[in-house]
């Protein structure tokens, strides 16, 4: 029989929370997300990582205190979750699979706690407070010794629930930190907490002892109320950011509606379904799968997957999103992917990967964790010795008082708080990144280069004009692009598609078509009611003037052998393309256009950006190794480069720039390789993007900048005795909270 934890070995539990891939070779590896409970400070994360990758299978593992959670990669044929688990619960920390209904219960556990122990700490440090009033506010002499032992005598017993009910997870944290052989931040703060309490008992006790007889019961209480206060409010914006992951793995409906071969319907579970499944979609529910719409007429709500704020009309043969939500009328769909396939799950993916990942600032910040608490340690050790010799009666007063200001907790939340803030903020706008590293990269971004087909376009081509030969017959320009969109519709080439998209005249248009063919390579033939023969393709196949085609892509009409009209394409720039290349031009970013497409097409793209053709700003007939030799050479020049793309041809590109990103509507490769992804597909979103990372970096200085002020400014006045142990507490406190709204401000 299967324990609890052992449950979570059977594959179809684990597809709530872990993805599968089958790696060069067949080899099958899983990547499972894990939700870690008691991790207080960056320097927890290391030993999570520590004890799961020491555990056999595990290929890597990567944790983030920030976010408490951790993605695991592991081979299932060497391991199974239970043991990852069971690894994290060996190195003093809990671990839960990454699913909505076991993190909201996680969450709903973590806060009622933490409101207790800040409830009780707070309590009790107001109560400490009015028995230790009237030693602070008696003349000296005025109270009996009796009496203020008395007082203290109470205040002692008041600490004590303080002491080991809500200073637990400081003492917990740092005897953690201790048998991993690593100093921790709450080392320094378990410390300061004990040597008050040692101290003050001594002085409650036996004051004419050791110890002396001041006592510091109230400013025990009241540090550790600040610092759970400010705990909790981090831990409040921590759940905040997990609610608005859940609700992007939450849009997926619990089962869906199949129809089988007979028409008849069942309901089963997402896991169950296939590609090629039908499945129907009552209103308000959300798609199960990616997939084309086969019957019925709705729109779609994609906004928390694209940004797209408006209802997205669709129709027959319109592709549909999973999680996307069914807004309209019922409809019959058509399953293409499923799972991890998705779209939906690889946008689940990037932002759980987002979470873990360790950017440059916060690895730098973690390499002088350790020196600097050591370095905290020694200075406290030297103040109480200096002070032993100054004025022994106050050395445990400015021992806690070094202990508890120099904890650098702000420190530690000074860059992944922000960059964690400024990536939700993207996925907002559209904008989804795998590596918060981007971040950086975006805000000193230098160089853009830019794919045309699929990216600064929107791939398909649209019917630009018809220029109507001088013996065209009776029939007008706009007649005969009429004529020939309908005889189009016989036909499945991308032009023929094009004559039949917007604006092509097609719709009303009236021809009984027969003995209609399609020649490979040259076009359509059909004659019509009158027995005409006529001709939509090449301009050798039509009679067209083969001598006056130019590099523009075009196609002929012609009835019975003679040319009526030349039918011009163009690709079409999406909407914001235009002013998005302005606006980063204006913002000093150089946008350089590259394409394997024929150069006339990206000297007229080029043009209409406003970019000089035939320059380095804008090259076309490039095979992927030349793009790869541009990218190369800007970065040879010390510039920091990015690129946006959309093919698979861009993916050997994107994984060189300094910054890369995928179109949504892009290959799957491509989207693999990128640092993020455009879901939206709105370029304006990319310059969005650039404008909260540039802010992101400026909180991350600003949060630095107070930390190291704070540092500067307190330390001091407790090596010199002026700072007391509450007020050095309410410093620091107040230090990781101003750190933490500070960052917040990137989420509006």
């Amino acid at each position: 029989m299967l324990t609890p934890i052992g449950v979570l070995d059977d594959t179809a539990e684990m597809a709530a929370f872990t993805r599968w891939e089958t790696r060069a070779g067949g080899q099958r590896t899983a990547e499972s997300a894990l939700r870690i409970q008691g991790m207080h400070c960056a320097a927890c994360a290391p030993t999570v990582e520590r004890a799961l990758r020491a555990t056999r299978g595990v290929i890597d593992a990567r944790v983030s205190a920030a976010a408490q959670c951790a993605t695991v990669r592991w081979d299932p044929a060497a391991t199974r979750v239970s043991l990852l688990l069971a690894a994290v619960e060996a190195s003093g920390y809990r671990a839960l699979p990454d699913t909505a209904a076991a993190s909201r219960n996680a969450r709903q556990a973590e806060a009622r706690t933490a409101l207790w122990r800040l409830f009780v700490a707070g309590f009790c440090a107001m109560q400490i407070m009015m028995l230790a009033t009237p030693a602070y506010v008696s003349a000296p002499g005025e109270l009996p010794a009796d009496q203020k032992q008395l007082l203290d005598w109470g205040s002692w017993l008041l600490t004590l629930p303080v002491l080991w009910f809500s200073a637990a997870p400081f003492f917990a944290g740092a005897w953690r930190a201790l048998r991993a052989r690593r100093i921790g931040m709450d080392v320094p703060v378990a410390l300061g907490i004990a040597v008050a309490f040692i101290a003050s008992s001594g002085a409650a006790f036996d004051p004419g002892g050791t110890f002396g007889h001041e006592v510091w019961f109230d400013s025990l209480a009241m540090f550790v109320s600040f610092l759970l206060g400010g705990r909790y409010l981090e831990m409040q914006a921590r759940h905040r950011a997990e609610r608005a992951l859940e609700d992007s793995c939450q849009r997926l409906p619990a089962a869906a509606l199949r129809v089988a071969a007979d028409g008849s319907v069942e309901s089963v579970s997402l896991h169950r379904l296939v590609p090629g499944d039908r499945v129907r979609v009552p209103v308000g529910q959300s798609f199960a799968a990616d997939g084309v719409l086969l019957e019925g007429v709705t729109a779609a709500d994609e906004s928390l997957l694209t940004g797209e704020s408006r209802p997205v009309a669709k129709r027959p043969g319109d592709a549909l999103v999973a999680g996307s939500l069914n807004l309209q009328a019922p409809v019959l769909m058509r399953v293409d992917r499923v799972g991890a396939d998705t779209r939906h799950e690889a946008i689940v993916a990037m932002m759980r990967a987002a979470r873990t990942q360790r950017p440059t600032l916060l690895a730098t910040a973690d390499r002088w964790a350790a020196p600097f608490l050591w370095g905290v340690l020694l200075l406290a050790g030297l103040a109480a010795a200096a002070w032993s010799q100054i004025d022994p009666g106050r050395v445990w007063w400015v021992l806690v008082s070094v202990l508890i200001v120099t904890c650098p907790c702000a420190l530690s939340l000074a860059a992944p708080s922000a960059l964690i803030a400024a990536a939700g903020t993207m996925s907002r706008r559209g904008l989804l990144l795998r590596r918060l590293d981007a971040i950086q990269g975006l805000a000193r971004l230098q160089t853009l280069f830019i794919d045309k087909t699929g990216t600064l376009t929107e791939g398909a081509l649209v019917c630009s004009g018809v220029d109507r030969l001088v013996d065209g017959g009776p029939h007008d320009a706009a007649s005969l692009q009429r004529i020939a969109a309908s005889l189009a519709a016989w036909s499945s080439h991308p032009l023929a598609q094009a004559l039949q998209g917007p604006g092509s005249g097609a719709q009303g248009s009236e021809h009984a078509w027969r003995d209609v063919h399609e020649q490979p390579g040259q076009g359509l033939e059909a004659r019509d009611a009158e027995g005409r023969c006529w001709r939509l393709g090449s301009a050798r196949w039509t009679g067209g003037d083969a001598d006056a085609q130019d590099e523009r892509v075009s196609t002929w009409l012609a009835c019975d052998g003679r040319a009526l009209a030349r039918l011009r394409f163009d690709e079409r720039l999406r909407d914001d393309a235009i002013a998005a290349v302005h606006a980063l031009q204006a913002d000093g970013v150089q946008v350089r256009l590259l394409s394997g497409d024929a150069p006339a097409r990206v000297r007229q793209v080029a043009a209409q950006l406003g970019l000089a053709a035939g320059t380095d700003s804008a090259l076309g007939g490039l095979a992927p190794d030349e793009k790869l030799a541009a990218i190369a050479a800007a970065q040879q020049r010390g510039e920091i480069v990015a690129m946006l793309g959309d093919g698979i041809n861009d993916a050997p590109v994107i994984a060189r720039a300094d910054v890369s990103i995928a179109m949504g509507a892009g290959s799957a490769l491509t989207r693999t390789q990128a640092d993020g992804v455009l879901v939206s597909n709105r370029l304006q979103d990319l310059v969005h993007a650039r404008g909260i990372a540039r802010r992101a970096l400026r909180v991350v200085q600003q949060n630095l900048a107070w930390a190291a002020a704070y540092n500067a400014t307190c330390i001091p006045l407790a090596l010199l005795g002026w700072l007391p142990p509450w007020a050095a507490g309410l410093g620091m406190a107040a230090s990781s909270l101003f750190v933490v709204l500070n960052s917040l401000r990137l989420t509006r």
